[in-house]
């Protein structure tokens, strides 16, 4: 119990300083292309501030960059594993793990549509690996460790302890074993209380406390379920695409061709750029006009998707939130044209937890992480887990009819 205890403080150390390398990657490439400095400015008015040609290059650079990179990562033996697979037993290999990650961060920092909460969760399963292999822990204390890693990984990266812990019991793991809670607890804690030497103490999105109104709760009762079934079709493409994405040097043409026409669409619509945090913002700001909003939902998911299929490696939990918000404020705007009182940021903080919940298949995860990323009070818990509630039943049942063929 002793090794065990110091192999897990040992792990979320270990994930929080895999967090602060990463974190440093991004901010770097963000600085390079858009000029962005955490802290003092939001990502999506960095990008606005920047001329679209410059937006341009950036894309052009970063497929150019992830088209070589990734193939000569993936070329030959042994391959990139995932966290998942890691937790089943298989070998990450330290140098390609840590590669892939820093290329992945890059990536995004100039720009690619894709989330960067994969990286970190592979950093931190690497160190839950690595350690575990040395200091001869059993077969279901090592997985246990590298579910714990990759969610200290989540949490140092985004500042969300709780969702970290959360996110590796619900999501990796699959457990409530007391032992890997406290691990999972203990993990999280400690790799947000290193990764806050370089991430900003606040929540990602900067909200003002908002009440909700009688007329959200009923919205996020007829909204979950169409946000679940964005969400579940969201997860099933964006599954299909990477398993369906180029081989061999193909990608070193097809990748830098898709990024420059997201390039390209970004020219009028910025806010489509990024891991979805510039969509997120925009999704919040009441000013923005439904039409456009609905525009950009529809560019972003098709650089999103075009991304993936492409051959990039990335996260979809940002992605989620972004879509989830600003299909959130889309319906949320229209509903309130018919039974106005809730501010437009209300609709897209409960559309952001619907569709995350159906599109990762974890409602407790989802709660959390849009809590912790939102900073909302009590007052949003109970039309958040109404939507969340009829977006997962909604998201289970199509797949459990796509692997069964029936409900």
């Amino acid at each position: 119990m002793l090794r065990l205890a110091l192999v897990t403080l040992a792990v979320g150390l270990g994930a929080g300083l895999a967090g602060i390398a990463i974190i440093l990657v991004l901010d770097a490439t963000a600085y390079l292309a858009f000029g962005h400095v955490p802290g003092s400015t939001s990502l999506l008015a960095s990008i606005e501030q920047t001329p679209p040609w410059r937006r341009f290059v950036a894309l052009v650079i970063a497929g150019v960059l992830g088209g070589v990179g990734w193939y000569l990562l993936r070329r030959s033996d042994p391959p990139i594993v995932s966290d998942e697979d890691a937790e089943r037993g298989a070998k990450m290999p330290v140098v390609k793990t840590t590669l892939d990650g820093l290329l992945q961060m890059a990536v995004i920092g100039l720009g690619a549509s894709t989330g960067r909460e994969l990286a970190p969760r592979q950093m931190g399963a690497l160190v839950g690996a690595w350690l575990s292999d040395r200091t001869g822990l059993s077969k279901e204390e090592r997985r246990a460790l590298v579910a714990c890693g990759a969610g200290a990984g989540l949490a140092a990266v985004y500042n969300v302890p709780l969702g970290g812990a959360i996110f590796a019991l619900e999501v990796l793991y699959i457990g409530m074993r007391v032992p890997v809670v406290v691990m999972a607890i203990t993990s999280s804690a400690i790799a947000a209380m290193v990764g806050s030497l370089v991430v900003p103490d606040q929540p990602l999105f900067q909200l003002d406390r908002m009440e909700a109104p009688p007329q959200l709760y009923v919205w996020a009762l007829i909204a979950g379920p169409l946000l679940g079934l964005g969400g579940a079709w969201f997860a099933r493409s964006t599954a299909w695409l990477v398993a369906h994405r180029p081989r061999g040097r193909n990608i070193m043409w097809i990748m830098p061709l898709t990024f420059a026409a997201v390039g390209l669409a970004a020219w009028p619509l910025p806010q489509i750029l990024g891991d979805g945090g510039p969509l997120t913002t925009t999704s919040f700001d009441a000013a923005t006009p439904l039409i456009l909003l609905a525009i950009a939902i529809g560019v972003k998911a098709l650089a999103t998707l075009g991304t993936f299929a492409a051959g990039a490696a990335g996260g979809t939990l940002t992605p989620s939130i972004a879509f989830g918000a600003a299909l959130g404020a889309l319906l949320g705007g229209i509903w309130n044209l018919y039974w106005p009182g809730a501010p437009i940021a209300a609709f897209a903080v409960v559309g952001a937890a619907a569709f995350l919940g159906s599109a990762i298949h974890a409602p407790i995860s989802a709660l959390v992480l849009t809590i912790e990323f939102t900073g909302q009070s009590f007052d949003f818990y109970v039309p958040m887990m109404i939507a969340v509630a009829a977006s997962v039943f909604v998201g289970r049942m199509i797949e459990r009819r796509h692997i069964t063929g029936a409900f």
